[in-house]
């Protein structure tokens, strides 16, 4: 079985030849300082790794390094950009945004590893008028994607995103303000913050039946990390995303695209709530390590097995860069035994990583080749 049948089997939520295990994003950092500045799919053949190529272009997220290079202009929403300091260790950019109806503002700071934002976009309830209004919702090239996509061939799987700075509603929302302000909100004034939602969901649906449709990709990651019980509540989860969430999975099924839920957090209070948005897929099962708070993966695999594939776990930092072999090897098995045992998972890294030994992961590709079906 090679690695696309594998890992589409395990999205099926059936048993593979053997467990699937991967990462979910290579780091061009990562890649230009541990595997010899190699493209993504020859870091996934190095390692011996099932491959899970992202697509950004035209996404729309604001975290990515250099991200100002993908910032869509219209003669509507025109976007300025001073450079206060170019250093790339320390880069600041302040950001102002020029409507017919006014000007917006944002900060962002950045390193080789990835971008922050400083100071929030939305600092007015109005401000969200400008966005409904003119806020440009970027367009893929289909032709693009079908060539990477044709490029993986059968040595994995292709991942693409929904517009935004994250996927979900909230979750975008949570990159526009400040998420704390954002909690105060949804508490003060609920019905600003879903009118808020729902600018950026009629925005996202848009993109999904105008460049989603017809695009060549394997799944589509949606929500996102501020959705999180560690986060909010599983009540304000329930309220402000999950009905959100769901509106955005039925819109990708019914053009025949699977979705991966992503909580880069806490979830084990949130299950259910993941059940209920129709998702085809749960990630990143994050474990306390990593600021998760999975310590039993059996508990998930008793409430998502057979209905939600699963895809995660592996603690990226206190395992895959500075555990042992041995260490690394016992935790591929616990996980197996904990999620995947009856199929359905794909072991990855939680999140992102920067500084894992290219070496940690031949070893955890070659233990999780030892997990066999």
């Amino acid at each position: 079985m090679n690695s696309k049948e594998r890992m589409l089997r395990a999205l099926n939520r059936e048993k593979p030849d053997r467990l699937p295990a991967t990462i979910h994003q290579w780091q061009q950092y990562h890649l230009d300082t541990y595997m010899g500045g190699v493209d993504a799919l020859t870091a996934f053949k190095q390692t011996g790794l099932d491959a899970a190529i992202q697509y950004f272009e035209a996404m729309g997220q604001f975290w990515i390094p250099n991200a100002e290079k993908y910032i869509v202009q219209t003669a509507q929403w025109r976007e300025e950009i001073e450079v206060v300091n170019a250093d790339p260790l320390n880069k600041l950019l302040y950001h102002t945004i020029k409507t017919p109806e006014g000007e917006l503002t944002y900060k962002t700071g950045g390193n080789l590893t990835t971008t922050w934002i400083t100071e929030y976009l939305v600092k007015r309830h109005e401000d969200i008028d400008l966005i409904k209004k003119y806020m440009p919702v970027t367009k893929l090239n289909k032709e693009n994607v079908k060539k990477v996509y044709d490029s993986i061939g059968d040595n994995g799987i292709l991942r693409g995103f929904v517009w935004g700075d994250q996927a979900g509603c909230w979750q975008h929302a949570c990159c526009l303000m400040d998420v704390n302000q954002l909690i105060l909100e949804a508490l003060d004034n609920p019905d600003w913050v879903h009118k808020f939602l729902k600018i950026l969901l009629d925005k996202k649906l848009h993109f999904i039946e105008v460049s989603l449709k017809g695009a060549k990709f394997d799944l589509i990651e949606t929500g996102g990390g501020a959705s999180s019980d560690t986060l909010i509540s599983p009540k304000m989860h329930t309220e402000f995303c999950m009905l959100y969430d769901k509106q955005i999975h039925q819109a990708l099924h019914r053009i025949g695209h699977k979705s991966s839920y992503h909580t880069c957090g806490g979830m084990m209070h949130i299950l259910d709530s993941i059940l209920k948005n129709e998702t085809d897929a749960s990630e990143t099962l994050s474990p306390p390590g990593v600021g998760g708070n999975i310590t039993e993966p059996e508990k998930v695999r008793g409430l998502f097995g057979g209905k939600v594939a699963m895809i995660g776990g592996m603690d990226q930092f206190n395992i895959l860069t500075n555990g042992t072999k041995q260490m690394i090897r016992n935790e591929v098995r616990r996980l197996f035994e904990g999620f995947g045992k009856n199929g359905g998972y794909i072991m990855s890294a939680s999140d992102h990583f920067f500084d894992v030994p290219a070496e940690n992961l031949k070893i955890f590709a070659d233990a999780a080749k030892e997990c066999t079906y």
